[in-house]
């Protein structure tokens, strides 16, 4: 199977050397679950699209700084690549910035929670498990970092799991669409890193609060598995 990431942001210049871009991330989270997954990066934000929908098997689009409702012709352009995907039914893993675009740009809402940032590592709970999901705990925890949340789904998406701060953090529209707010792509170690390098910007209370969170078990390889399971299904 042949992946195709769409690359919607780039990782702070102090901190790539240590952890890559974020399709190298997500490369090291899919490729111990399935070794004979390919993938092709389209940086989107850098206006690179496939010739053809059908170049490759499936798409996964990435977080990002920017916000889906930006004002921006990249993110113009991806909304109605989104729309395209949606129509021809093709295969789309969003996370975080991804997430929230497939429901800006197919008829959902998303805007700045009023519950502020969310960061470090956060917990959710599935309503329904669906048949992708390996039947166990119904509850996992990821690292997240967000302000934006989905605050109406598109129209026809199936809410799977949220929590008291995110209610929308999993969401399935048809077959063909998965969604997560959190990121299953991160490690601890560039958590913490975006952790000190937005310090100011989240404040101490959600910094302090981040960095303690950092001690719990993270369900990352999983939630990989789980994106396995959704592609090929």
């Amino acid at each position: 199977m042949k992946i195709g990431i769409l690359k919607t942001d780039s990782v702070h210049e102090d901190l790539v050397g240590d952890f890559g871009e974020y399709p190298d991330m997500f490369q090291a989270l899919l490729s111990p679950v399935d070794s004979e997954l390919e993938f092709v990066v389209y940086d989107v934000e850098q206006g690179e699209y496939p010739q053809d929908l059908d170049e490759v098997d499936a798409y996964l689009m990435t977080g990002s700084k920017s916000s889906v409702y930006d004002d921006k012709d990249w993110i113009h352009r991806l909304s109605d690549f989104v729309r395209e995907l949606h129509a021809r039914r093709k295969k789309l893993v969003g996370i975080c910035f991804g997430h929230q675009m497939v429901a800006h740009a197919l008829g959902g809402r998303t805007e700045k929670s009023e519950k502020g940032w969310g960061v470090g590592a956060h917990d959710a709970l599935f309503h329904r498990l669906p048949e992708w999901h390996d039947g166990e705990d119904p509850e996992f925890v990821l690292l997240v970092s967000h302000q934006d949340q989905v605050v109406e789904t598109a129209p026809g998406t199936e809410v799977l799991a949220g929590s008291d701060f995110c209610e929308n953090a999993v969401c399935q529209l048809g077959d063909h669409i998965l969604t997560l707010q959190g990121h299953p792509e991160f490690i601890k170690a560039y958590s913490n890193s975006l952790l000190e390098l937005r310090r100011e910007r989240i404040g101490e209370d959600n910094y302090h609060g981040g960095k303690a969170s950092l001690a719990r078990a993270l369900d990352r390889e999983r939630v990989g598995d789980w994106i396995v399971r959704f592609l090929r299904s």
